[in-house]
């Protein structure tokens, strides 16, 4: 029997259990990367609604908007200026 045969017989294996090692972590590294973009696209579509949210509440928290709500729903009106008392801390 020849001694360099076993030999080459273990090579062998050692060289395909690495190239299906190698492949096996190419394809994870592409699945891992393929997750990535998506929650990249998630996280800008959430900025997006973010911005927009921002947006919209400092459109509802308006001094002119707050004053005719004011005015139109609870019947509050300026008071004169004689009538404004400023307290001193």
């Amino acid at each position: 029997m020849n001694p360099r045969l076993p030999l080459a017989g273990l090579l062998a294996v050692a060289l395909f259990v690495s190239a299906l090692a190698t492949v096996y972590v190419q394809h994870h590294r592409r699945m891992q990367f393929v997750e990535l973009r998506k929650l990249e696209r998630e996280r800008d579509a959430m900025q997006v609604e973010w911005g927009q949210l921002k947006l919209e509440q400092s459109t509802w928290a308006t001094h002119e908007r707050i004053e005719r709500l004011a005015l139109e729903k609870l019947d509050l009106h300026m008071p004169p200026a004689a009538e404004v008392v400023l307290v001193k801390q």
